[in-house]
């Protein structure tokens, strides 16, 4: 199999640059990328370093598009996992003329819209469902007749 530096370094060059110049400091100034171009290294051995990069460094943060770390992913989910045991215990020892707790809503995490951005988005929502109801009854609906003024 051939492969090139460009191969090599993927989709985010300046975030892989930074995780080898971090973790193989011992190459001196720019890190193995600079050993690399001047022939102390090989490509192989560049792209052992590559492969071996932490899975909580730049790069792979570049890659999934956010910081989040493995720790951030479980402890959001320990915290919905919380809301919803309280939950349920509230609603299990709540009296009998009481309401029930709402289901709480889950922790954000990333790819979710932000608050702001969620009920920006439901208002339109509701927008464009209100002006196709309207739209569907223009369609299926006799059209009204002006009513007649009164006392003629």
């Amino acid at each position: 199999m051939t492969y090139s530096v460009l191969d090599v370094l993927g989709d985010h060059p300046e975030a892989v640059e930074a995780d080898l110049a971090h973790h193989y400091h011992g190459y001196g100034p720019g890190g193995p990328l600079t050993a690399f171009w001047q022939g102390r290294i090989s490509l192989r051995w560049l792209r052992v370093m590559v492969e071996g990069l932490p899975p909580d460094g730049a790069a792979a943060r570049a890659q999934a598009g956010h910081h989040w770390t493995q720790r951030d992913w479980a402890a959001a989910d320990h915290t919905d996992l919380l809301q919803q045991i309280l939950t349920v215990l509230i609603n299990a020892n709540r009296g009998e003329d009481q309401p029930a707790a709402p289901w709480p809503e889950p922790v954000w995490r990333p790819g979710d819209p932000v608050p702001e951005e969620k009920a920006a988005a439901d208002t339109t929502r509701r927008v464009e469902a209100r002006e196709a109801f309207e739209r569907i009854n223009r369609m299926v609906l006799p059209p009204t007749k002006p009513s007649p003024p009164e006392g003629g």
